[in-house]
């Protein structure tokens, strides 16, 4: 029998040590050394046993046909694989503890219809399995489910059910006999999903994989684990609120620019077709602080409220708070807004919040950000039939956007009568019936707004 070592592997970025460190000389982390359980490597001189021959082709005498996917009923879902689920692949599904990962992948798999699946938790018992699939009141007829922790178990199971789906729930609770290492384990989880990844491309099944994440918001476990896998989706959003967002933040068969919205409510998930009207409250018209920006998030438009408050500050140091927006960029904005527009905001406090609970990354907000902290400074309105759109640069200016047509046609379609746009976006502006208004600086945004 082969001798074993023991080293230890950093979780954060994989760095190996031969003995326990505090903190890791690559990645800086302090206590993310794990202890792992290795095989001896093999004598000088024995080659790797081969799985097969692998004869070279010439690219151009590789025959590659579209990739056959399978409709997952959830147009959300589809919408961020990239069309459906690839048959042999394997999906890790990550996000925060509570947010709805095993409840999206158990009602996923309740609107299979006719299909067989498998869902294998090996954090809950089979009873509240039950009770949450009745909660979702789903078509459960097809669908199996078991709980356990044996890797070598879940996949007889998968053997004799035959399932066109399977759910693992969670990776970091399933262990493989063959590894002498506790389950959660770097090199348990490390072992598990290369198995799970073989015998799906054997087999043809496609695999969901839940994982854990750690404090800092990433995936739990060795990195390698997202290598291996070959979709890797976020669960995310703010439990506070009802929506959470399903990004892809790998994916080998499609676009990782794709996001899907979803509502929690009682009975699940129920997905948002159109987050414009949602997000959008009717109760703005004479608020001041709020501005309308036109963001896209992947390929798909929609409106957000952005809301500001500027007050005096009530201690030495004024406060710079926001929510669902990057602070750092804030900083950058006001410091622009003090610059170039003459503002002095070194004594006030400013809170800044994207309405609804989501988190926005498009630098086309920058606009509407400004023009929500102007309007609740000077306490004055803005006109609530203007949305705006643009990114703001460092000199004040309004510079130019993607897909600036899908925003103007949102606007358009849930009924504003007037949008600001940078001044070098190239517009048809034929095409829209919305007053299209172009501003080349942050300027001459402001006298637009306040004027009306």
């Amino acid at each position: 029998m082969a001798k074993t070592t023991i080293q230890y592997v950093c979780s954060s970025c994989g760095a190996k040590a031969p003995q326990m460190l505090g903190r890791c000389p690559v990645c800086g982390e302090w206590g993310t050394y794990e202890e792992e359980i290795v095989a001896a490597a093999p004598k000088k001189g024995v080659m790797p046993r081969s799985t097969g021959a692998a004869v070279p082709q010439r690219l151009q005498d590789v025959v590659a046909n579209e990739e056959m996917r399978m409709d997952m009923c959830n147009g959300e879902f589809n919408r961020v694989l990239g069309g459906g689920l690839v048959p042999g692949s394997l999906v890790l599904l990550g996000g925060e503890p509570g947010i709805g990962k095993s409840t999206l992948a158990l009602q996923v798999l309740m609107q299979q219809g006719e299909r067989k699946t498998l869902y294998a938790s090996g954090e809950e018992s089979v009873r509240q399995l039950k009770l949450r699939a009745e909660r979702l009141a789903g078509n459960a007829e097809n669908l199996y489910i078991s709980s356990e922790t044996s890797l070598e178990r879940i996949l007889e199971q998968v053997k004799e059910i035959e399932p066109e789906i399977v759910v693992v729930d969670s990776i970091q609770t399933i262990g493989t006999e063959t590894i002498e290492a506790t389950i959660g384990s770097i090199t348990q989880v490390r072992e598990c999903a290369a198995r799970i990844m073989e015998f799906a491309k054997s087999r043809n099944i496609p695999f969901i994989i839940i994982g854990h994440i750690n404090k800092e918001g990433s995936l739990a476990g060795p990195k390698v684990l997202e290598h291996i896998v070959d979709t890797v989706l976020q669960f995310e959003g703010d439990q506070q609120y009802m929506y959470r967002i399903l990004r892809a933040q790998k994916n080998r068969f499609g676009s990782t620019s794709e996001i899907g919205i979803y509502e929690m409510r009682q009975n699940g998930l129920r997905e948002v077709t159109n987050p414009s009207e949602l997000l959008l409250s009717t109760a703005r018209e004479g608020l001041s602080g709020i501005a309308i920006a036109a963001a896209v998030e992947g390929v798909r438009p929609f409106l957000i409220e952005v809301q500001a408050l500027v007050s005096s500050a009530a201690y030495g140091t004024p406060q710079r708070s926001s929510t669902g927006f990057d602070g750092r960029r804030l900083n950058m904005l006001l410091a622009v807004l003090e610059k170039r527009v003459g503002f002095k905001l070194l004594q006030k406090d400013v809170f800044l919040n994207i309405a609804g609970g989501l988190r926005v990354q498009d630098p086309a907000i920058d606009l509407a950000v400004l023009a929500a902290v102007l309007s609740s400074n000077m306490d004055i309105a803005l006109n609530a039939g203007t949305c705006l759109c643009g990114e703001v640069g460092l000199a004040g200016e309004i510079r130019p956007v993607n897909r600036i047509e899908q925003r103007i046609a949102e606007a358009q379609k849930l009924g504003f009568r007037r949008i600001l746009v940078p001044a070098d976006q190239k517009v048809d502006v034929s095409r829209f019936k919305i007053e299209v208004v172009a501003v080349k600086k942050v300027t001459d945004a402001f006298r637009l707004l306040i004027k009306n």
